[in-house]
């Protein structure tokens, strides 16, 4: 039985998990509170293990936390179109995949939320410039590495880590906070 090694493994998650920086956080979730006042849309998307947790956040958002609510979250899941993704991948690129999507929905002014424990996947990178030049708000949750997600999104959730699942671990906490802060606080 390896219970050094989980006993390690799980010292080493709770250091992750108290690197949030809650300040930050709360920034975010000031930032989803106003698009919700607003009626704006919120774009959720990141790749591999962080697809899956964009796709967790919206499911989150737009059901538990909107029902609330007298009104509904208008969030969406970037990388859950499969069949639009690889129709982009393939007569495009794949860095296309979610600045192309962006380029038919967002407006001036809509949220725009990437995770990365790198930083540094050029589709993200490409979707988040677009985003910027276009009058989007921009924030990207990374991992320690930061990249050049962490230099040019507007607001930057760093999660003092490399290691991929304690990252995205990490990263499904803040989603989860954001929403439970919804559901158990109210929009106040």
């Amino acid at each position: 039985m390896k219970t050094n090694y989980y006993a390690t493994y799980l010292e080493q998650q709770k250091a992750t998990l108290e690197s949030i920086p809650l300040e930050k956080v709360g920034q975010i979730a000031d930032l989803l509170k106003e698009a919700w006042a607003q009626n704006r849309q919120i774009f959720v998307f990141g790749n591999g293990g962080s697809a899956a947790n964009a796709s967790h956040f919206i499911t989150d958002l737009g059901k538990g936390a909107s029902d609330t609510l007298q009104k509904r979250f208008r969030c969406m899941s970037l990388n859950d179109n499969t069949a639009w993704i690889t129709a982009l991948g393939n007569d495009y690129s794949y860095e296309d995949v979610y600045v192309a999507q962006l380029q038919n929905y967002a407006q001036p002014q809509d949220l725009v939320i990437t995770m990365s424990v790198s930083g540094n996947s050029p589709n993200l990178v490409k979707a988040i410039d677009w985003a910027n030049s276009n009058g989007l708000t921009t924030v990207a949750l990374v991992g320690g590495k930061k990249g050049k997600l962490a230099e040019i999104a507007q607001q930057v959730v760093v999660v003092d880590s490399e290691h991929y699942g304690r990252v995205e671990d990490a990263h499904m906490t803040i989603c989860h906070m954001l929403c439970y802060d919804i559901m158990e606080q109210g929009i106040a």
